[in-house]
């Protein structure tokens, strides 16, 4: 990569009629293109392994103790946090506990 020397800029491969040259589109900046740019791509494809989760371990959540609405006493919940909405907003906490199998959820 070549950087723009008036505004430091990435300057960009430009062809002419009378050959090469490195272009910045911010302040217009030409230069001859002195050595011959290649460009090399490599597309690495790896295996990625499936991963099956059985019903013993779909209820291994973190648990916290928390007031279930439904119980309306302090129990033991397993809990996770999504980000349901916009990057800059608090991600949502979802509960379910552990006595009545009560879902909920907590924005914040």
């Amino acid at each position: 990569m070549k950087f723009c020397g008036n505004c430091s800029n990435l300057m960009r491969v430009k062809a002419e009629a009378d050959g090469k040259y490195l272009y910045c589109k911010s302040c217009n900046t030409k230069t001859k293109l002195s050595e011959e740019i290649t460009i090399d791509v490599s597309n690495t494809t790896e295996k990625k392994d499936v991963i099956i989760i059985t019903e013993s371990e779909e209820n291994t959540f973190p648990v916290t103790e928390i007031m279930c609405p439904k119980c309306n006493e302090m129990r033991k919940a397993q809990w996770t946090m999504q980000q349901t909405r916009g990057g800059d907003e608090p991600p949502t906490r979802f509960y379910q506990c552990d006595t009545c199998n009560w879902r909920w959820r907590e924005y914040s």
